[in-house]
């Protein structure tokens, strides 16, 4: 089941992707276009608190105020605020369901998706405090509602009801309190539940690309001019609220109270909370051993450490008496078994003539060594390519050419650079052809970034120069986009090709000169 709503997922991404491309793609920036929302939300609400005035008869007249007096600014910036808040809902619980049908939450991503888990909640309370302050019908609906489901949990002496049966017994401190909670209370607990979500991640993806930001922000203008938000009558105690336009995003248990009891919806909220946080312990997704160090091979030069997206490797001090200041040291409860810190270490090299090869750190369930003796073997003909991709990308699987070696890594970033080259000079591929994940999308985070710059001599280990860069080649496909694979291998193979017709050429020129 999980395999097939991944592959469906993938299948909707991709249709975005024709649209957004890759690297500007919503759904590769859910997580940090939902910090974005919040943050347009805040600023926004900022702006509307100046004009706020927190008492009963005050809130709804400044609210209303705002909305048609300043409708150049106070309306529009009201409705911002408003469709911020919602989109910010849709890309939490869009995040969630993405990491969770990608299986991102086993292993050590424990702690992330459980520390993500509350935010829900958070966020949800705090878009419920904001229908308070505007004190119209659907403010009393939500006060009314709320003060029942409070009353339901066995911790006050006198029910919360009482306080909303007649506008006598409800005074300005309500709106100044509900203001605090909304406009610096919870703000606080959500940057401080976020910091605490992205503890063990290294290089945390908080801002999305600029475009994206810009076209979310011209969003949100468009939707606030042309469908602008507005207030419910005035709230009154002596009555029941009319018909109420409810926001689904963040009052969609309300509505559940009446039908139920405020228990029964605590039971719900509670127990589906709890399946949630405990999905890291349900069964499946096997798992790699973490990686290890060899002493041996290790120099301390730390770009294990520098590269590991998870953090999951410390630099120590040396134990075993070598002329080393420090060696490195895998922390298994952190690591995902990625390989990338095989990637980036330079005893990785093939070039060693050690048998069997080994290096300073690489995963015991698929060493270096494995991924040389695989490459050793090409098939044989003129012009053959080495096609080297990760297993979360396109299925290399599904490129059928007798003149193609095919080699899937747990993550493309595990891929040495040194192998490209040892791969062209001392094995006689023709040429080398990448396969990562789409661009922003890498599964494990920045594999495919570390491999790009790599080979783009811009980080250690990098690819040598003498290597020629037209013979290496990447393409970054998501899972299913088998043709796009067949025809960037097809394309590869015909500038292959091209190149050594030229150099042909110039080899007889230089037999003729001679």
């Amino acid at each position: 089941m999980t395999g097939a709503m991944a592959r469906g997922l993938a299948r909707l991404e991709s249709w975005f992707s024709s649209g957004f491309l890759d690297r500007f793609n919503p759904f590769h920036f859910l997580g940090a276009l939902t910090v974005c929302f919040l943050w347009i939300a805040l600023v926004t609400g900022i702006y509307l608190f100046i004009f706020y005035r927190t008492s009963l008869q005050g809130a709804y007249a400044s609210v209303e105020a705002l909305t048609h007096q300043q409708w150049f600014a106070g309306g529009i910036m009201r409705s911002v605020h408003r469709y911020a808040s919602d989109a910010a809902v849709i890309c939490l619980v869009a995040h969630l369901l993405r990491e969770m049908t990608r299986g991102r939450f086993r292993g050590p991503r424990w702690f992330s998706w459980l520390t993500g888990t509350p935010l829900i909640w958070i966020v949800v309370i705090f878009g419920i405090t904001g229908y308070w302050m505007v004190w119209d019908e659907m403010g009393q609906y939500v006060a009314q509602s709320t003060a029942t489901l409070l009353d339901a949990l066995p911790i006050f002496t006198e029910p919360m009801t009482r306080n909303f049966l007649t506008d006598s017994a409800i005074g300005g401190r309500l709106f100044t309190l509900i203001a605090f909670i909304h406009l610096v209370g919870l703000p606080i607990v959500i940057v401080l539940g976020i910091w605490f979500h992205l503890m063990r991640v290294r290089y945390p993806r908080i801002n999305p690309p600029r475009r994206l930001v810009a076209g979310s922000v011209l969003t949100l203008l468009v939707l606030s001019v042309f469908v602008p938000v507005t207030s419910h009558p005035p709230a009154d105690m002596t009555q029941v609220p009319g018909p109420l336009e409810l926001d689904w995003f963040y009052l969609a248990l309300l509505p559940l109270i009446e039908a139920s009891s405020g228990g029964v919806v605590w039971m719900l909220a509670a127990g589906g909370t709890l399946l949630l946080a405990a999905f890291p312990l349900l069964p499946g997704g096997d798992r790699r051993k973490p990686a290890e160090v060899y002493l041996p091979d290790c120099s301390g030069c730390s770009y294990c450490a520098e590269d590991c997206p998870y953090g999951a490797i410390d630099m120590v001090p040396r134990t075993d008496g070598r002329n080393f200041e420090l060696e490195a040291r895998v922390n298994p409860d952190l690591c995902v078994a990625c390989g990338i810190c095989a990637g980036s270490c330079p005893s990785s090299s093939p070039f060693r003539q050690r048998t069997p090869l080994t290096t300073g750190i690489e995963l015991p369930d698929w060493r270096v060594d494995e991924l040389r003796a695989r490459l050793s073997d090409p098939p044989a003909g003129r012009g053959v390519i080495a096609l080297i991709g990760c297993e979360h990308a396109v299925e290399l699987a599904r490129v059928d050419d007798d003149r193609v070696l095919a080699v899937s890594l747990p993550c493309i970033g595990m891929l040495p650079a040194s192998t490209i080259d040892h791969a062209m000079r001392r094995i006689g591929y023709a040429g080398v052809l990448l396969s990562g994940c789409a661009d922003c999308d890498c599964y494990h985070r920045l594999g495919d970034r570390w491999m790009h710059e790599r080979i783009d001599w811009q980080r250690p280990p990098a690819l040598r120069r003498s290597v020629s860069r037209e013979r290496v080649e990447v393409c970054n496909l998501k899972p299913g986009r088998h043709a796009e694979l067949k025809a960037a291998v097809a394309e590869f193979r015909a500038r292959i090709e091209a190149l050594r017709d030229d150099e042909d050429e110039l080899d007889r020129n230089t037999e003729r000169c001679a």
